[in-house]
């Protein structure tokens, strides 16, 4: 059973969502002025303890505390309580000894906000209602706008949001970097880019859209203890949308294998790949599936590819296709006795090319689990046939970049500003667990569960890695064909893996060295941590 800690951390809302898990706790007596209290002391304490970031280490001595006492600490305050968090932040940093001054532009400000910045202001800590004013700092904490921005910001706020932007100085943002929207991340009109962020109870639906990561720097959950059955009582009736865990992903893999057993119990997987054309991706794509410990492994490949892949995967079953001109599959051609129901999973595309029309359609008329990507998804495009997936006897899994979701579905909202609402159409209108793939990676079913992998790396944006992830993937599902896991959660769990892989490979030799052949040695140092 998972503990309430790691609960919280998969948790993901909206602002509504959020506004009402806030009045159930209010409603049943937590004083407002205590929550606040509360939230901002958190954040004060972290403040000193938060290592430098390499910005930082521009002008700072390394240390595990840069913000030492008598730092200059500005402080944004906005009309809110988000506002009314960041005076909370200021006063408690004065009274450890840091030289505070607060900008404060706005006239009217929230009853609780105001009585805070009364008291800032009694403390002689100077407040300033220009940025101008304000004094050269060396950390500024942004507690302008938080939870539910709707409209864009406009003048004298936008333009000292891009003054402070230009300075090279860090920015943490309470809950949320002001100027972003709480549940697309779209910016509004301008937005403060802060190198670390605060979110506030439960992680909000920006942190996790490919457009607001730009603004959001580091980021960390402050959690402040809400019951999780005020939690349950919002979201039970809505999708949900989580966030994959290392706990959860951990837990979700075929590991520990029962003791007695055999490579048959352990899955077979058929990979469908690769033409004269694009050899690699059948190379990758098979990497990928060793790595995920199925059972048996069997890779069709047009015949003159045979002898390159059991060159480097001699443990495969290589299945040698009769081959069109142009050195694509043009039938299978399995082994005797053997047909597309002997497998646990079918995963199809990668380097095929458009020529092997006719091999996708024949998987597509299969009862077996099936994943298309790559060229599986062009040409699945190319034939129109989305709704038809509905009638398939097993489970359809789909794995778009952003453009070929755009081609697979281009009547679905668009992907780049949305994409936790693209994926969950997607999802229902083909009736498959769709991943669209992305800074952010989103997988969804067609009920509209969502599970998104809050980590990646930009390492991963090479040629090739999409084919180690559909050979990682085929080989989780194949495993899985015989376990009663929700295949989200298996998607979920490889897509995790795959971007784990690139973040360590990362860190070894930095974001260029990590090409998709060096990603799939790096996929078992994932399961040491």
């Amino acid at each position: 059973m998972q503990n309430r800690q790691e609960q919280i951390s998969q948790v993901v809302v909206t602002a509504g969502q959020m506004r009402e898990i806030e009045k159930r706790i209010f409603a049943a007596g937590m004083p407002v002025v205590a929550l606040m209290e509360k939230v901002a002391g958190l954040i004060a304490r972290r403040i000193p303890e938060i290592p430098p970031t390499p910005l930082q280490k521009t002008y700072y001595v390394p240390s595990n505390t840069p913000f030492l006492r008598g730092s200059r600490v500005g402080i944004l305050v906005g009309p809110g309580h988000n506002g009314g968090d960041a005076l909370v932040v200021a006063r408690e940093l004065h009274f450890r000894g840091y030289e505070v001054g607060i900008y404060s532009p706005f006239s009217k400000l929230k009853e609780l906000t105001s009585q805070h910045l009364q008291y800032a202001q009694s403390l002689g800590i100077p407040i300033y209602q220009t940025i101008e004013q304000l004094p050269n700092s060396d950390l500024l904490i942004d507690g302008l706008f938080g939870l539910g921005l709707e409209r864009n910001l406009t003048d004298p706020i936008a333009s000292a949001i891009n003054q402070l932007n230009e300075l090279s100085i860090p920015i943490y943002s309470i809950d949320l970097p002001s100027g972003l929207h709480t549940d697309t991340g779209v910016v509004l009109g301008t937005a403060i880019r802060a190198t670390h962020t605060f979110c506030l109870g439960l992680w909000k639906l920006a942190f996790l859209q490919d457009q607001a990561l730009e603004y959001l720097g580091e980021t960390e959950l402050i959690d402040f203890d809400i019951p999780l059955a005020d939690v349950e009582a919002v979201l039970k009736d809505v999708p949900k949308i989580k966030r994959i865990t290392p706990a959860t992903a951990l837990a979700t893999l075929p590991l520990p294998r029962p003791a007695v057993t055999h490579k048959y119990k352990e899955g077979h997987l058929l990979l469908i790949c690769g033409s004269r054309r694009y050899a690699g991706g059948a190379i990758l794509t098979g990497l990928g599936a060793r790595a995920s410990g199925v059972g048996m492994l069997s890779i069709a490949v047009p015949e003159s590819l045979k002898s390159l892949l059991v060159s480097h995967l001699p443990e495969a079953l290589i299945v040698g296709c009769p081959e069109t001109e142009t050195g694509a599959i043009a039938q299978l051609q399995l082994p005797e006795k053997t047909d597309l129901s002997s497998f646990n999973a079918i995963a199809c595309g990668p380097g095929l090319t458009r020529d092997a029309t006719p091999i996708v359609q024949e998987v597509i008329k299969s009862d077996r689990p099936l994943l298309l990507d790559a060229d599986g998804l062009n040409i699945l495009a190319q034939m129109g046939t989305i709704p038809t997936l509905k009638k398939r006897q097993a489970v359809t899994v789909l794995t778009p970049h952003t453009g070929e979701f755009q081609r697979l579905f281009p009547d679905v909202t668009d992907a780049k500003h949305d994409r936790v609402k693209a994926v969950q159409e997607a999802a229902a209108q083909s009736g498959a667990v769709v991943l669209l793939k992305g800074a952010r990676t989103a997988i969804a079913n067609p009920e509209g569960v969502v599970w998104i992998v809050s980590e990646s790396t930009p390492a991963l944006a090479r040629g090739g890695s999409g084919d180690v992830l559909t050979g990682l993937l085929g080989g989780l599902l194949a495993q899985a064909a015989t376990k009663q896991i929700p295949v989200e959660d298996i998607v979920a769990t490889a897509a995790w893996w795959h971007s784990q892989a690139g973040i360590i490979a990362a860190q070894e030799r930095t974001e260029l060295g990590v090409d998709a052949f060096t990603l799939t040695q790096f996929l078992m140092k994932v399961l040491n941590i």
